[in-house]
């Protein structure tokens, strides 16, 4: 059986209850539904504020800040490497099962785009080594990237191949349960390059991880930019620091109730504060407070 969503569970509760109590006959009663958006939540990118935290720290300052959810990045000091041995992957899998912490996936710095052949075949096989890693640990999935476009190689046969490797990524992933995340980002972080590159990489494990980038602000504007692409987000969003004054975080939660996404919306900075631990915890706050402002809104 396929897993349900918190949200399903809540409204089949709602309609057991008021069935057993009779009331389902009066029509001013609804069935309980959640608002909008209520699915969505917010993690951490072990980018920078992560990076230098082992693996017990990571998940006890994402706890005290209640940040339940964090993507690994690779080469950082919690070490969730393809190197670890299948006792130190079961040993990973345990602290996050005994936390309330969720290990959501691998970010790897992995890409399709190199005209070389040996070089895009090595970076296949190397996503297919953390594809392995993050089922074992408890991930869901792997973060990739598109990424670059090359002298004297035509942008559309760069769509194409990057596009084709996703598609065997996402093959070999579906069988490990792992969705393969395509990172908005580098020269292809364009949302009409991505959609093409998606158009190429129809598998349906393939999804796209949305990057908060500066172009996502081009003509015509991010709501039509989000829109072009909404259909293959994953479980996966990458979001900055919330105060920005460059990039419209408020307008972009709207975005994600009105289209009442369930996953994970997680700070990716590369600005490391003296204090990381306190400072995601205000970043936390400052999330509740806009998401619920964006539900008041839409829900």
């Amino acid at each position: 059986m396929s897993p349900i969503s918190r949200r399903d569970f809540l409204g089949t509760a709602a309609l057991g209850a008021s069935l057993a109590s009779g009331l389902f006959a009066n029509p001013r009663l609804a069935v309980a539904q959640e608002r909008k958006g209520a699915d969505i939540r917010f993690g951490l990118v072990t980018y920078q504020w992560g990076k230098d935290w082992d693996l017990p720290t990571l998940i006890t300052n994402c706890s005290k800040a209640g940040v339940l959810g964090v993507e690994l990045r690779t080469t950082h000091k919690h070490g969730v490497e393809p190197s670890l041995t299948e006792e130190q992957r079961a040993d990973v899998r345990k602290r996050f099962a005994d936390s309330d912490v969720k290990c959501v996936g691998i970010g790897s710095n992995e890409r399709y785009d190199s005209p070389d052949a040996a070089v895009l075949k090595k970076a296949i096989e190397d996503t297919k080594a953390f594809v392995i890693v993050s089922h074992d640990v408890g991930g869901s999935g792997v973060k990739v990237k598109p990424d670059s476009f090359h002298k004297d190689v035509p942008r559309e046969k760069t769509i194409a191949q990057i596009g084709r490797a996703l598609n065997e990524v996402a093959e070999f992933a579906s069988g490990f349960g792992q969705q393969i995340r395509l990172e908005v980002h580098g020269q292809c972080c364009q949302l009409p390059t991505i959609k093409a590159i998606m158009d190429v990489a129809d598998h349906s494990n393939v999804a796209i991880c949305w990057n908060s980038n500066p172009q996502d602000l081009e003509a015509p504007g991010l709501e039509s930019n989000f829109n072009l692409v909404k259909s293959r987000f994953g479980e996966t969003v990458h979001i900055h620091r919330l105060e920005s004054k460059t990039y419209p975080h408020q307008q972009l939660l709207e975005l994600f109730v009105k289209m009442d996404y369930s996953g994970w919306l997680m700070l990716e900075e590369g600005e490391v504060p003296k204090d990381p631990a306190a400072e995601l915890l205000v970043q936390r706050k400052q999330f509740d407070e806009m998401l619920e402002a964006a539900r008041t809104k839409f829900g």
